[in-house]
């Protein structure tokens, strides 16, 4: 299947969803520049691949009456692969525990693997979420301590860095926040606020992933995860987990600000930055020209 047929799919999947859930409360595209994108280069044989994944948000209303007040939401991402790979979804509710939300993706991606590789599976997805999510908060640790000690287990043996773009980053309380939850969940990284903002974290899975959900709540005009590193631990440990960090904590840098609102940053200093750090190749996938 060639890059072009796939977003074709992908576009036709997104309409379908749009026309069964048109409420935002049902479906939202939370990108939809990325969408933009996507439909430029289906159109277009001249056009580049994207610069970003499509990103949206299914929320569900399981059927079962002791449940009623409960809604869980599917966070989904559409790799430029996809259908030939499978995407990337998160189930959250505020009912799960953190291992009941653990041991239901596990479940969701296993699924998945199984019966939905190469087709576009989002509403087979969304269905399966429908009818098995709401036993996730009943089932007692013991029943499926095995199942969830080894997701936690896997999440836990993964060394991740994220790679945050946003439009812009003004607010203080937003960097505030950003310094603070890094710090919390043990993360390194740094934080460029301005116009563009770029945010990088690196730690544990959980941890990032725990940060990327409080991160994206707050109130953006666009900001997404540009690129992600995901490395193995072997054995774990602390020791393994500092051997593979390239920043030490997570501080805010600031490259000689300039304009007329003093918020557009030098990124000349930020590629030396970046190649001091053994990160240059990043600057590229940000900014779409080689740094120097």
């Amino acid at each position: 299947m060639g890059n072009r047929e796939e977003a074709e799919i992908q576009i036709s999947e997104l309409d379908l969803l749009s026309s069964m859930f048109p409420y935002e409360e049902e479906f939202v595209v939370t990108d939809q520049l990325a969408v933009a994108e996507l439909k430029h280069y289906a159109e277009n044989e001249s056009a580049e691949m994207p610069s970003s994944k499509v990103q949206f948000v299914l929320n569900v209303k399981p059927e079962v009456t002791n449940a009623s007040m409960v809604e869980f939401s599917m966070a989904c991402a559409l790799p430029f692969k996809y259908p030939t790979v499978l995407p990337e979804i998160t189930v959250r509710s505020s009912a799960l525990s953190r291992s009941q939300q653990i041991h239901l993706n596990s479940d969701l991606k296993t699924y998945l693997m199984q019966n939905c590789s190469g087709e576009p599976c989002m509403l087979s997805a969304r269905e399966w979420v429908k009818d098995h999510a709401a036993a996730y908060i009943d089932k007692e640790h013991s029943s499926s301590s095995v199942t969830t000690s080894n997701a936690m287990q896997s999440e836990d043996n993964t060394f991740t860095r994220l790679w945050i773009y946003s439009h812009h980053i003004y607010n203080k309380q937003k960097r505030k926040n950003i310094i603070d939850w890094a710090k919390e969940l043990s993360l390194s990284g740094f934080c460029m606020p301005g116009k563009p903002g770029v945010v990088c974290v690196e730690g544990l899975q959980s941890s990032c992933e725990e940060f990327w959900s409080r991160v994206r709540r707050l109130t953006w005009k666009r900001i997404l995860i540009r690129h992600r590193e995901d490395v193995s631990l072997e054995g774990g440990g602390h020791a393994e987990i500092q051997k593979q960090r390239k920043f030490s904590t997570l501080e805010e840098k600031c490259f000689d600000a300039h304009g007329a609102r003093g918020n557009h940053m030098d990124l000349g200093q930020l590629y030396h930055f970046l190649e001091e750090k053994g990160c240059a190749d990043i600057f590229q996938m940000y900014f779409g020209v080689e740094g120097h």
